[in-house]
């Protein structure tokens, strides 16, 4: 079983992660990330546009110091969801994706978006947390829910038709008292 002790952020360097990054996003099981054809060079392009945009970071997710898991964060009044739904004041986008592996590790994928949506929430100004996956990506939508988005409605972006959903800050606190008490309950 993962810990989020064992997980950490730090900012993504386009250019000194972008080879690292090209095997993530063009991984199989990353189709969702919708880059499975996309070139060093594309990779590249698109995370230096990131981190000169004013409104998007990444961050690279380490496990115990190792690259393990990508995070974007945008602020979806000038990002992704403009002109899609009405923002609120606090609201902040998110995207994750875990890096391919060889090696199961038990609750890893939920500890990685639980250490993303704790480091969201760590801002005071954040209120909710927007998230917008493709419909058919029924194992994200699992995830969330358990972290405490709720779906709003299936929005059509130009790349994808989606499921725009919505976690507040009181929703994931109570998820992760929830997660606690089941764990503390099966490990009687």
């Amino acid at each position: 079983m993962s810990s989020t002790a064992d997980l950490t952020l730090r900012p993504l360097d386009p250019l000194k992660d972008a080879e690292l990054l090209h095997g993530w996003v063009t991984h199989p099981k990353a189709s969702f990330w919708m880059m499975q054809g996309a070139t060093l060079p594309d990779v590249e392009r698109e995370y230096m546009a990131i981190a000169a945009h004013e409104h998007h970071d990444a961050f690279i997710g380490l496990h115990k110091g190792v690259p393990a898991f990508l995070m974007e964060r945008y602020d979806p009044r000038y990002v992704e969801l403009v002109g899609l739904y009405d923002p609120e004041p606090g609201d902040v986008g998110m995207h994750f994706l875990t890096a391919p592996s060889d090696v199961r590790i038990p609750g890893f994928t939920r500890a990685v978006i639980t250490t993303v949506m704790r480091t969201l929430f760590a801002d005071p100004a954040v209120r909710r947390v927007v998230v917008e996956p493709d419909v058919d990506n029924k194992a994200v939508h699992a995830l969330n829910e358990a972290v405490g988005f709720r779906p709003a409605e299936v929005i059509q972006k130009p790349e994808k038709k989606a499921l725009l959903s919505f976690c507040t800050r009181e929703q994931f606190e109570q998820a992760v008292r929830e997660e606690a008490v089941r764990e503390r309950e099966t490990a009687i």
